[in-house]
């Protein structure tokens, strides 16, 4: 996740903030090309290409002592493609829906087991992400407008494992399909000569468990662990 805040901070700092973004004379990007302006348009659309950084939040059954409690998750970055629907409510408030495909891996060590074939858990995914976002802009300040945004989402994973009948006892780490979240992040608009370009981050968090435990109840991957939510973080750039 630090490389991912990292590569969104290097973005938004090599934004140019020379005289068209700050002077006082306003130089319009994209909004005045015989097409009219396009932030007062109903709906628009567009696209996204952008990294994720998924990790697990891992709670324990306290009652059953303390082995186990350690397990370790290694998070790789992955990437994220979709498309976006905008609906304008208000100059400053929009809904927008942004469903798109995001792959990441995830690696779960169990040091308590000795053997490799034991202690170490892939948990590859593939998600189908549909968010719901409010989107509660300020106003346009030359060519750029900074805003948040937050929202629900459900993702359905299509690398789940859920009803796969062997578990980990033969090396099977399973997972849920369908998975809820809550989401929260910000952003700003670039208004290009043809087109808007936008760099968001946003933080994505699980409400709902997602482990499958393995039929053992005292299995040494599973029996101690009471729920496993994704929580994560989304670097996008939107082109509209």
């Amino acid at each position: 996740m630090k490389k991912l805040l990292l590569l969104f901070i290097l973005i938004i700092s090599s934004q140019s903030v020379d005289a068209q973004l700050f002077n006082k004379e306003k130089l319009t990007n994209f909004g005045n090309a015989g097409k009219g302006d396009q932030d007062q348009r109903f709906l628009t659309w567009g696209y996204f290409l952008g990294f994720n950084s998924y990790d697990f939040k891992i709670e324990y059954n306290e009652q059953l002592g303390d082995d186990n409690t350690d397990v370790l998750v290694d998070e790789e970055v992955g990437f994220n493609v979709g498309l976006i629907g905008d609906m304008r409510i208000t100059d400053n408030i929009h809904i927008r829906l942004e469903p798109g495909l995001y792959y990441t891996k995830r690696d779960l060590y169990f040091p308590n087991l000795d053997e490799e074939k034991d202690f170490l858990r892939e948990s590859k995914s593939t998600y189908i992400h549909v968010p719901l976002l409010l989107k509660l802009a300020t106003d346009r300040i030359n060519n750029f407008r900074p805003f948040i945004v937050g929202g629900i989402s459900s993702s359905i994973n299509l690398s789940s494992n859920q009803d796969n009948p062997e578990d980990n006892s033969t090396g099977q780490f399973r997972m849920k399909s369908s998975t809820a979240y809550f989401e929260l992040g910000f952003g700003v608009d670039f208004y290009l000569y043809y087109f808007k370009f936008t760099p968001s981050i946003r933080g994505v968090f699980a409400t709902s468990d997602e482990l499958v435990p393995d039929d053992d109840p005292n299995s040494p991957w599973t029996g101690n662990i009471s729920s496993l939510k994704t929580r994560g973080i989304f670097i996008n750039f939107t082109f509209q």
